[in-house]
């Protein structure tokens, strides 16, 4: 069990996680709580998280298996894992997250599909795009708009908003961390933002990402029910997102993983603490 934890990064889980809790949160009654559908909605997190990581490792092995930086960490080409148990892994979570969303309502069933084919796909989108990221981002973005409509079987438009300022937030974030890989992945004709453009355009247009993030979520302040405990959540937010932009630049990359892992997952949850404390 603990290599398939690894596998799949389920610590990573505290960046899409966080915002699928504000979508649930959003739709109920504070009064009636449904348990149960939390419940649902977490598990077809995991199901999702895990089927696109392993997928994702799976489909890169043998890129990982070349790049120094993965190839001795990642467990499909140190041989921890074997391809044939990470594909049947893939089949069971995406099975059982199909099945969550049969539990769930009759339009979260109808969507599993495309959830699938975005999130999974993206594991093929380097090689031909440098928008990658951006494929990134609409996989998480998925999250609050996703247990927004477990509960309401409705769209509505500041959970869609919502899921707009993740898609940004994470694509921000995945530009920077893939800094970390632009001489490898220009080497093996891999495409991203950039290997497209260079370093330090790619931080410029990591932070216009941020900033349009950000602007969304302020746009949600002004148009929303939320009040003081929504704005020091979203100060928190945008002072951590400013924070992992002073840390990183494109002579000194030794603290991307503080930058990517560590800051945007304090971000995520503080955020979301405070919306929900804001809710409730």
């Amino acid at each position: 069990m603990k290599k398939y934890l690894s596998l799949i990064k389920f610590s990573h889980t505290v960046f899409a996680m966080p915002f699928a809790l504000i979508g649930f949160f959003l739709a109920i009654n504070k009064d009636n709580i449904l348990w149960i559908k939390l419940l649902l909605i977490i598990l077809c997190m995991i199901f999702a998280r895990s089927a696109a990581m392993a997928f994702n490792r799976l489909i890169d092995r043998d890129i990982d298996q070349k790049n120094n930086r993965t190839s001795k960490v990642r467990e499909i080409p140190n041989g921890t894992i074997k391809p044939k148990s990470a594909l049947i892994f893939v089949i069971i979570n995406s099975i059982f997250f199909v099945l969550t969303c049969y539990y769930i309502n009759t339009i979260c069933l109808l969507l599993s599909p495309v959830a699938l084919l975005i999130i999974l796909g993206y594991s093929y989108t380097k090689r031909f795009t440098a928008l990658c990221h951006l494929i990134l981002g609409i996989g998480l973005s998925l999250a609050p708009l996703g247990a927004y409509l477990a509960v309401t079987g409705e769209f509505s438009l500041t959970p869609i908003l919502f899921s707009i300022a993740v898609l940004f937030w994470v694509s921000g974030f995945d530009i920077i961390y893939s800094l970390q890989d632009q001489d490898f992945d220009k080497n093996q004709n891999l495409f991203s933002i950039p290997v497209l453009i260079g370093k330090k355009k790619s931080l410029q247009l990591s932070i216009v990402f941020h900033l349009i993030c950000v602007s969304v979520l302020f746009f949600i302040g002004l148009n929303s029910i939320f009040g003081f405990f929504y704005w020091v959540g979203l100060g928190v937010f945008s002072c951590l997102l400013f924070y992992q932009h002073t840390i990183v630049n494109e002579h000194d990359l030794s603290r991307v993983n503080l930058a990517f892992f560590t800051t945007n997952g304090i971000a995520s949850i503080v955020f979301a603490a405070f919306v929900i404390l804001e809710l409730f």
